[in-house]
């Protein structure tokens, strides 16, 4: 299991500090939150702020636009050259042309689902994805339970991208901790996103490694 901690629960009045912390922990990714007050009731950063991270940072970056106008989103932080740009496939009306411009800017695309939306809204996408999120709480706010509906949902995606494009990966963000890691490896995820999990632990390494099973 890859861990990507979400830095939108880390202090932001020493974010280099927290961003170096969880490289030098051992973290496989770190992730980003990009909300516009649009998409989700809630502001958080942009290229100026994720330019800072990008050059504290060891590991790759991991950014989750939640965000309306995608395209746009996408030209923004594409300089930074993250490793994978997800965005909302809610949002989304060219989800196809967009995966096509994230693949053409060297960047591998990923598609996130919120809660309620059923996998098979996007079975004719997976073939070009190199990665689906899938949202286990709502969309906006960090430090939100786990929606168990997702361990039914992961099983099913996984058997669907299984048979259409074994290579992609399935990462799940909200609530993840070690009481629900093993849980989700069983069912096929590859990548959980951990934030308030991560950075209110006493030892973020410690935190992480329990994670990575």
């Amino acid at each position: 299991m890859k861990v990507a901690p979400s830095v939108l629960s880390a202090d932001f009045g020493n974010l280099q500090r927290d961003v170096e912390a969880i490289c030098d922990a051992g973290c496989d990714l770190v992730h980003i939150d990009v909300m516009d007050g649009h998409f989700v009731p809630n502001l958080t950063i942009g290229p100026v702020v994720v330019s800072s991270i990008a050059k504290c940072a060891t590991k790759p970056l991991d950014i989750h636009l939640m965000v309306q106008n995608n395209t746009f989103f996408v030209e923004l932080f594409a300089p930074l050259k993250p490793k994978y740009i997800s965005f909302h496939i809610e949002e989304e009306k060219h989800p196809h042309r967009l995966i096509q411009k994230i693949r053409s800017l060297g960047i591998k695309p990923a598609i996130v689902l919120n809660p309620h939306t059923p996998p098979e809204s996007i079975e004719y996408l997976i073939q070009e994805l190199d990665m689906i999120l899938l949202m286990s709480v709502n969309p906006g706010f960090g430090g939100q339970s786990f929606i168990d509906s997702v361990i039914p949902k992961a099983t099913k995606l996984n058997e669907m991208k299984n048979k259409i494009n074994p290579k992609c990966l399935i990462e799940v963000d909200g609530g993840v901790n070690d009481k629900n890691i093993q849980q989700l490896k069983d069912v096929g995820v590859d990548i959980v996103v951990a934030g308030s999990y991560v950075f209110k632990h006493k030892s973020k390494e410690e935190a992480i490694k329990s994670l990575q099973i």
